[in-house]
């Protein structure tokens, strides 16, 4: 199993790939780097089977209507899964527009795109096991109760590789510390990962300590982008994740960085791609 974290200045765009599957986790696509990425993701699917696109949220920096509309055109996935609420933006009205053209061009195809929309209800709501064959999937956010902004409307979702050389990575959107105080009163040790994908590209906001506790990552990544106006990620968050992680990398450095992430024995090894 391993993850590419894609530079894409500020945003998210990465994957995941295991024993021939692959899971793309947001969508943020550049036009001035286009080429770059579509280079970059041709090489890491080859072999893989492109089986689903999860969107954690509807923000332009997570939810790109550009890079959705090329993989689903270019990999065909059979599934985009994405949190269930909507909120009538502009971005968000593109995204669905993207998603129905592709569902009409595959109507009649022997494999329909499917929608996974997803909202936790119960405890026993959170597993999605049934979207393919070497992946296990445990949702732990986005619930009702807590869905006062589109950064708490996050999926936050372990994706699990099955069999030999699979380990747990933790996605987590824009999550703020307000939603994990309650995700970490309710899943505690549950939330245990390999490999934790910062939430809100290392804000301050974001890096809850108990949360990085329970998850206890061996390996952090943090995707943001070079000299953003935010700040991200924010130098007390990072000093969070080093004071529990083993390993703590960022997108934003060097001019800009992906970060390939597999296992290496009992450790992760992540190197940086350009």
């Amino acid at each position: 199993m391993e993850a590419l974290t894609l530079y894409i200045g500020q945003g998210e765009c990465g994957i995941v790939r295991h024993q021939g599957e692959a899971v793309v986790i947001d969508t943020r696509w550049p036009t001035d780097i286009q080429d770059d990425l579509e280079r970059k993701v041709a090489l890491f699917l080859e072999k893989h089977k492109l089986v689903g696109v999860i969107i954690t949220g509807f923000d332009n920096d997570h939810a790109d209507p550009l890079g959705l509309d090329y993989l689903l055109d270019a990999y065909v996935p059979n599934w985009v899964m994405y949190p269930k609420y909507y909120k009538d933006t502009d971005n968000a009205t593109t995204v669905f527009n993207v998603i129905k053209k592709h569902e009409r061009r595959r109507e009649n195809m022997a494999t329909p795109l499917k929608r996974v929309s997803v909202r936790l209800a119960n405890l026993d709501s959170r597993y999605q096991d049934h979207l393919s064959t070497w992946f296990n999937y445990e949702l732990f956010s986005p619930h009702i109760e807590d869905m006062d902004n589109s950064n708490n409307c996050s999926i936050v979702l372990k994706l699990e590789g099955l069999g030999d050389g699979g380990f747990a990575y933790m996605i987590t959107g824009d999550t703020e510390n307000d939603r994990w105080e309650t995700i970490t009163r309710f899943f505690g040790d549950n939330l245990d990962s390999d490999v934790l994908s910062a939430p809100h590209h290392g804000s301050k906001n974001a890096s809850h300590p108990q949360m990085v506790l329970d998850v206890s990552p061996n390996t952090v990544l943090i995707s943001a982008g070079v000299d953003n106006q935010y700040g991200h990620p924010d130098a007390h968050a990072v000093k969070i994740y080093q004071s529990v992680a083993d390993h703590v990398f960022r997108t934003n450095v060097e001019g800009g960085v992906s970060l390939h992430t597999q296992r290496d024995g009992d450790d992760f090894l992540t190197r940086l791609v350009r």
